[in-house]
């Protein structure tokens, strides 16, 4: 299929990945119609009023062709209320504020180690930004550590795989399709073993919801719906943040007069990462399919109706955001504003479970990494094939 009658954009050009944002900025600030029918926007206002209306949603019957449901059955992620309601309350019973809260000394004694011993030529991703995330969501779900090596290439396919199926090669189809199956075969036989001597872990929380404990409404997880959720949560739980540190450490390194400021004001570091999420998201964009016909900035979409949503260039909406292809790392020094908040973790019913977690890894990992003295190393720089995560192969810098 041709991508860009499609999408209305290319995203195999290496222009785009390089800089998607002058690429979307040819769309303009209304809603708009590709050669076969798919309805596209950049529009804060549009994507966030898309992400709050409960007639827009993942409707399978909507978003065929794009991508398969074998991929993405079961994950709340991609589920209409009433399933989406029952499901995340249900993980999000296991995922409390007190499981998350209590892991920032963790998550500052595995970025010491991580840095401990760097000096010299290292690469951002391999070193800091791929291990954090991967360590911590692993702990957190009750993944043992000897085991954490296998999963890089399961969520290498599976991140590739979020994108729409006409982007992927038959190749590409098949290991996403395999690794999913690899990852559904793991955490099954972790349950089991979870289920027979239970954890203070996500997965053992998980497994006592999926066994009954679903509470007065009797609501619980199926098996299917158990995998599926250990699936999304380890691979969604460091892909994005993997991005956030890769992405928000070049533009640093790319605005020294930012990194500058970021060093003098280590109090405002939460601050600024919200400006890196918006500046350049791990996130580039959602999918939403209308369930019933609705209109749309004068358009009238019938139901099935597909709206690709440009949550990347939405937060760099002028009409939101003043000198939006500027990074301002003041920008929200003085708390972000509710009418100009970034949708790097989505808006509304969907809107991020992890991101409390993302965000500490990604404050703590860019505070303690530029403590030091880090240069970037000369040379172009190779972003990853995924349309949907936008992150880089690898960040060389010199580290002292």
């Amino acid at each position: 299929m041709d991508a860009p009658a499609i999408l209305g954009f290319d995203p195999f050009d290496p222009a785009f990945r390089t800089d998607p944002y002058a690429h979307y900025r040819r769309f303009g600030p209304r809603l708009r119609r590709t050669e076969v029918g798919l309805w596209v926007t950049t529009s804060y206002e549009m994507c966030a009023r898309v992400l709050r209306d409960p007639r827009f949603g993942h409707r399978p019957e909507g978003a065929g062709g794009f991508w398969s449901g074998q991929n993405r059955r079961r994950s709340f992620l991609t589920l209409d209320p009433p399933d989406h309601t029952r499901l995340r309350r249900l993980v999000s019973k296991a995922f409390t504020a007190r499981l998350v809260e209590r892991l920032r000394p963790r998550v500052e004694e595995v970025v010491g180690t991580l840095l401990a011993d760097v000096r010299g030529e290292v690469d951002v991703i391999s070193a800091l930004a791929y291990p954090l995330p991967v360590i911590m969501i692993s702990e957190l779900l009750g993944v043992p550590a000897g085991d954490r090596a296998r999963f890089k290439t399961w969520s290498d396919a599976l991140a590739r795989g979020l994108d729409p199926d006409f982007l992927l090669s038959e190749d590409e189809i098949a290991r996403r399709d395999e690794a999913r199956a690899e990852f559904v075969a793991y955490f099954t036989d972790l349950a089991e073993m979870r289920r027979k001597e239970p954890r203070d872990d996500l997965l053992s929380a998980l497994v006592a919801v999926s066994d009954g404990d679903g509470g007065t409404d009797g609501d619980r997880l199926t098996e299917e719906e158990l995998l599926a959720t250990c699936v999304l949560l380890l691979v969604a739980g460091h892909e994005t943040t993997v991005n956030l540190i890769g992405n928000g450490a070049l533009a640093l390194l790319r605005h020294p007069g930012q990194l500058a400021w970021f060093r003098e004001y280590p109090e405002q570091v939460p601050a600024a990462v919200e400006e890196l999420l918006r500046y350049d998201p791990p996130v580039q964009l959602t999918l939403r399919a209308a369930l019933e016909d609705v209109e749309l900035d004068g358009a009238k979409l019938e139901r099935g109706a597909l709206v690709l949503l440009l949550t990347g260039a939405a937060n760099r909406d002028p009409a939101v955001f003043a000198e939006p292809d500027r990074l301002d790392l003041s920008r929200y020094a003085a708390g972000p504003d509710e009418a100009s908040r970034h949708l790097a973790f989505g808006l509304g019913i969907h809107f991020c479970l992890g991101a409390p977690l993302a965000r500490l890894e990604g404050q703590i990992a860019l505070g303690r990494l530029f403590e030091r003295d880090v240069e970037p190393i000369g040379g172009d720089l190779g972003y990853r094939d995924n349309l949907v995560l936008r992150g880089l192969d690898t960040l060389p810098v010199r580290v002292s």
